[in-house]
Parts: C-alpha cells; structure tokens; sequence
C-alpha cells in the first residue's frame, strides 16, 4: 500500500497546538471590559432592591441604592451601563407623560450616576412601553392602531429629555419609523447634536426571547403584540434595510437585538455600516437560558458566556449590552 503523501495545505494543527498560538487565531479581536454595558432596571422605590427572579442575579434598584450597587463594579472597570426604568408608583396614560416625568427614575438616575460616577458612560433605553397605560411603544388610535408622526415626535420629546439631564446617549428602541431623524433633529436644534450619541435598535425583531425583561420592567402590552412594528425574526433584507435608514437619519451606533439567533445580521450590520460602531444585545432570554443550561449540567457557565459573546465579536459586534457584564468583569481580570 502506498503511503499517503498529506498536502502541506492541509496542515493546520500546528498553528494552534499551543494556548498561546490559539489565542492569535481572533484576527486581533479580544474580549474588553471597555465593550460591555451594563443594562440596569431603575425603579421609582428610592429604597428598591428587588430581586428578578426571571433573571438570575440581577434586581431593581432604587436611586438611592445605586451608589452601594455600582460603586464595586465600577472599581473593577465598569465603563458604561444603560437605564431602564421602571416606575411601578407613577401614574401611566395613552401617552407615556411619566418618561419625561423630572421625577422619573432615569432621570434621576442620570444625575445620580453622573455625579457618583464620573467617568461611566450613561446610556438611556428610550421607549414609552414602561409608561403607557396600555403597554405599546408609541401613541394609539381609539382603534388600537399607531399613530407614527405623533409617536416619533414623542419619542423625541423623551430623548432630547434624557440628553438634557445628563445622558451621554439616547438609544431608542420603540422601532417606530423615522424615530431617529426626529431624535437626531430635537438633539440639534437643542444644542446636543455634537455631543450626545445616539444608538440606534436599528435591528430589533419581535423576539420570543424578551418574556424576563418584560416580567422586570412590567412593560408586556395589555393587549395585541408588537409585530407591526418589530421586526419578523425570518426577514434578513428587511433588517438590512432598517439599518441603512438608521445610518441615513443620523444613528451613530446600530444595534441588533436579540444577538445569537441574529449572529447573520449583526454581520451585514457590520458590513453595511463598516464606518460605525455595532452594539448587540444579549436580551434576557438568551441570558437565561445560559443560565438554565448550566444549571441543568449541560455546559460551564463561564465557558457559554464567552462562546456567546465571542460570537458576538466574531461575527462584527463591538459593543455588547449583557446581563454578564458583572461577571465579565471579574472573568477578564483573571
């Protein structure tokens, strides 16, 4: 029997044999803490720490306990974080009036992390789903149907309200059209064009992975779903072109949300957008359910945080909002 001569082509073990060699092979892209940010629930209890039992590890904080809260992880490098508040004591209406309310709990919060915590990045979720009394994220008609101008108008109300307490970035992420135009123009007729970001959920699809968010920030809709205007998770085109419109009115990040079933569209993002920074979201579900499997024996939970957020990167991310950002933060110290 001949010997069977192996092509020279074919010989690839060799360039990661050793620890070392193996992490080269990234095409020089790592893990930072400076890529993380950290999503928290701001609740308007200023004593609140409530546990989420959805989410493992993670509560509502009261304004007045934000302080003994982030003061440790911000030792250990915690560089940005984005609010979500979640006002269980103010009165909700058809239009959301408690989001820009002076005495909501992200404005607060702006203030309070601001003054605490010089140097972290303060980002806003920007949506009326927390404050309206039926649960959707713009305006309604008596016949349950939205209302775009006037929902993107007051979309933009609460950004540019967030912007002047003290928000380094609006993120909105109702998905109604033409919502980031309207930011865009409300931050620059206001004086904050040139130094507010916006962070656009360029991306974000009607996703059965958001059922734990919902549970924290009591924002499920009292009726009907948001599929109109969310995306359809098969439509890949579509997200394509909700991304460009993005980056036509004045987004300065694009995000996509959820981020491991979408790994394909967070790489066109990348490509379409290869001028601009691309964040991802690793929403609730997907964090419980690494959670759930590493509870039930199927993997390490340290070992399937960073397969999943290595994904992330991989596939064009370089910025991730996850639940894991606490951990992250003692796992890349190590």
């Amino acid at each position: 029997m001949s010997e069977y001569k192996q092509e020279i082509s074919s010989v690839l073990q060799g360039g990661y044999a050793h620890p070392l060699t193996r992490s080269w092979q990234n095409q020089g892209k790592h893990l930072t803490k400076s890529q993380f940010m950290y999503p928290i629930f701001i609740t308007d209890d200023p004593a609140a720490s409530d546990e989420i039992t959805s989410l493992p590890g993670q509560r509502r904080w009261g304004v007045d306990r934000l302080e003994e809260f982030l003061g440790p992880l911000v030792k250990k490098g915690l560089a940005s974080v984005i609010l979500f508040g979640v006002p269980f004591n103010m009165k909700k209406d058809h239009r959301g009036s408690p989001a820009d309310d002076p005495q909501t709990p992200v404005i607060l919060a702006i203030k309070k992390i601001r003054g605490l915590f010089p140097s972290v990045f303060v980002a806003c979720d920007v949506c009326l789903c927390e404050y309206t009394d039926h649960g959707h994220c713009g305006l309604l008609r008596d016949n349950g149907t939205l209302i775009y101008p006037s929902s993107t108008a007051r979309i933009a109300e609460v950004a540019l309200a967030y912007a002047q307490a003290g928000a380094h970035c609006v993120a909105p992420s109702d998905m109604m059209d033409g919502r980031i135009a309207a930011i865009k123009q409300a931050l620059m007729d206001n004086g904050y064009g040139n130094t507010v970001n916006l962070m656009a959920y360029s991306a974000k699809f009607a996703s059965a992975l958001y059922g734990p968010f919902r549970e924290a920030a009591g924002s499920a809709p009292s009726f009907g779903d948001r599929k109109c205007y969310q995306l359809p998770p098969h439509a890949r085109g579509l997200a394509r072109r909700a991304v460009l419109r993005d980056m036509r009115e004045g987004a300065d990040i694009l995000m996509v949300k959820p981020s491991l079933p979408y790994l394909d569209v967070i790489s066109d993002t990348a490509e379409a957008g290869c001028d601009y920074p691309v964040a991802c979201y690793q929403v609730s579900g997907e964090f419980a359910m690494i959670h759930a499997g590493a509870n039930a024996g199927v993997y390490d939970l340290r070992t399937m945080a960073f397969e999943t957020c290595e994904s992330f990167l991989r596939a064009g991310a370089s910025i991730i909002l996850t639940y894991f950002t606490p951990d992250f933060l003692d796992w890349l110290a190590a």
